[in-house]
């Protein structure tokens, strides 16, 4: 295990187990982690540059305030894991899998999300903006909070997602999957008023002269 304030420089550590362990201000650059298995570690503070997380798999883990630079999650796995505060820069999320856990205050604007599956997970506040997710999947998403402003969800299933952060008017819902409810909450966001077909017309009458 480095020590802390270290760095790993273009290591294999292809298929490594990293279960259980600890890096905090570690920094990794170049570094294969390829089919590693991670259950319950934590990375603190820690910098990834460079590094491939394909097909690797994160259960309870945590990366808390870190930060990844031209990383690529091909097909990785994150099943119940902590990313609180983590900021993602130029990665590749090629049909990466996110099911539960903590994603609140994230930094991935501009990520190309259009294969991922994001599924229960807390991403309060986090900076999607300008997210590329056209035909992705991200539903029962806890989103309070989260900076939606050009994000293009063209024909995302965002079903059971919190959207009360989502402006029509400056994210592309074309095609889109949602349910009732969130049809109401976009709707009124658009300032339209949604009443029972039986309901009798409001009487405006006598209202324009006070």
């Amino acid at each position: 295990m480095p020590p802390d304030d270290s760095e790993v420089f273009d290591e294999d550590w292809y298929g490594r187990t990293l279960s259980g362990q600890s890096y905090s201000q570690v920094t990794f650059v170049d570094v294969d982690m390829t089919e590693t298995t991670n259950e319950g570690s934590v990375f603190d503070q820690c910098t990834f540059r460079g590094v491939k997380f394909n097909a690797s798999t994160h259960v309870n883990a945590a990366f808390l305030n870190c930060s990844f630079s031209r990383c690529s999650f091909f097909e990785a796995a994150f099943i119940g894991c902590k990313l609180l505060g983590s900021r993602f820069e130029r990665c590749a999320f090629s049909t990466v899998r996110v099911d539960g856990g903590d994603w609140s205050f994230v930094e991935l604007a501009g990520a190309d999300l259009s294969s991922a599956r994001l599924t229960g997970a807390r991403m309060r506040e986090a900076d999607l903006s300008g997210v590329t997710a056209g035909g992705a999947v991200l539903r029962d998403l806890d989103l309070s909070g989260a900076t939606l402003h050009g994000a293009k969800l063209a024909g995302c299933d965002l079903r059971g997602s919190n959207l009360s952060s989502v402006d029509p008017t400056t994210v592309e819902l074309n095609h889109a999957i949602i349910g009732w409810d969130q049809a109401i909450q976009l709707v009124t966001a658009l300032g339209l008023d949604v009443r029972p077909d039986d309901e009798p017309p409001a009487d405006r009458r006598g209202q324009a002269g006070g």
